[in-house]
């Protein structure tokens, strides 16, 4: 949810099923004020959730945001999603951050996943 630009990107790591993930693709208004600092600490807030797994965020050029987030079951999932706080960031993005939004939650049933190796250089070629 956060801008990390100086951080390495890499997606959350593939779990052993089944976990839930919730995707949650926005269009923001152009009224942003607070916005950074609210998402920063749901960030911080979610990790405290027992049985959360991570979060995937991306941002296209056009505005449309897509963070998916994990979570090992749906009582943890219901917990974050009923949490006070994260409750009054909801109300205020629907009032002030969003244009408009969807929201998903699937049961993963299957779950891989790939990291390239690094090459050893030849330090002869040229």
């Amino acid at each position: 949810m956060s801008d990390h630009s100086d951080a390495a990107v890499v997606p959350v790591q593939a779990y052993e099923p089944p976990y839930y993930a919730v995707v949650f693709t926005t269009v923001r208004t152009p009224e942003q004020e607070g916005y950074t600092e609210t998402a920063a600490r749901m960030e911080d807030l979610v990790k405290d959730i027992p049985g959360y797994l991570g979060m995937d965020h991306a941002q296209t050029p056009g505005g449309l945001g897509i963070t998916v987030s994990y979570f090992r079951d749906v009582d943890e999932l219901t917990r974050w999603r009923d949490d006070l706080e994260h409750r009054a960031a909801q109300k205020r993005g629907r009032a002030q951050w969003y244009q408009s939004y969807t929201l998903h939650v699937a049961k993963v049933e299957r779950s891989s996943e790939f990291t390239r190796a690094e090459v050893a250089q030849d330090p002869t070629a040229g």
